[in-house]
């Protein structure tokens, strides 16, 4: 059983699939200590493929669900259980390892701001890829940082891709036109994606809402989409830029306040001069 768990977590490891193995770390007096070193696996389902046991049913039942939990995160933590699972309980300490792929970024539109992105994603640990329709912008050669460089329009690809989407994941839409970016963002929304910004300017984020409301997005499902794009920390260049939406991506992911574009009245850009007489 040993061997077979861990021939299964090597070749979840060796394919870049996602993995949590559960071990029984620690008990407490009158546990008996058969149940030390205990272990299972957990590929996310639906529904969970589980591999071992610690030795109870409603143990294993309540461990399953917190190490997809930990896992859809990317976290590792240890977790205390009762004998039968119950939470409150402190019988045993269960050493719960996520083995997570990396999290992707998805990027739609080969324009100039993307290479900056992809290569601060990178820098942070993203998968990145680069998504656009027309194949002579999508290229290797414009864009040799990105792990891959597909040639699709936005909904196809996430058609393929997006049932593998989390909370760990970002897709950024820097397209500027309304046959790119409608469909990239009601696609994106239709997905577990834990991040959707789209870049333009306040006038072209209002049409753009138009738009999504006439394809039928809610208002709940524009208030997911972080528009215009970024920080205010008043970015400029394509990297000033790309820094300000990964820095607004860090401030999402961990429930920091930011002073997003979104949030922010007034001009996006301003007078550097006017600025500095403030």
């Amino acid at each position: 059983m040993v061997t077979g768990l861990f021939d299964s977590l090597a070749s979840a490891i060796r394919n870049q699939e996602p993995v949590a193995l559960a071990e029984v770390v620690e008990i407490a007096e009158g546990v008996p200590a058969s149940l030390l070193g205990a272990k299972i696996l957990v590929r996310p389902g639906p529904p969970p493929e589980v591999l071992g046991s610690l030795g109870d049913p409603d143990l294993d039942r309540v461990v399953v669900r917190d190490a997809v939990g930990e896992l859809s995160a990317g976290l590792t933590a240890t977790r205390h259980y009762g004998v039968h699972g119950e939470a409150r309980a402190r019988d045993l300490s269960v050493f719960i390892e996520s083995f997570a792929p990396p999290p992707r970024m998805i990027i739609f539109g080969a324009v100039d701001f993307t290479a900056a992105l992809a290569k601060v994603g990178k820098v942070l640990g993203y998968r990145v890829t680069v998504c656009d329709a027309r194949p002579v912008f999508a290229t290797r050669a414009r864009f040799p940082m990105a792990d891959e460089v597909v040639v699709a329009w936005p909904d196809k690809h996430l058609a393929e891709v997006g049932g593998s989407l989390g909370g760990r994941d970002v897709v950024c839409v820097l397209t500027h036109d309304p046959k790119f970016d409608v469909p990239a963002i009601v696609s994106a929304l239709a997905t577990d994606v834990g991040y959707l910004g789209a870049m333009g300017s306040r006038r072209t984020t209002d049409e753009r809402n138009q738009r999504l409301r006439a394809a039928g997005v809610t208002d709940e499902g524009l208030a997911r989409v972080m528009g215009p794009i970024g920080l205010d920390i008043g970015a400029r260049t394509p990297e000033e830029t790309a820094v300000a939406i990964c820095a607004e991506i860090i401030a999402r992911r961990t429930g920091r306040e930011a002073p997003s574009l979104r949030d922010r009245p007034g001009p996006i850009h301003r007078d550097h001069a006017a600025a500095l007489t403030d």
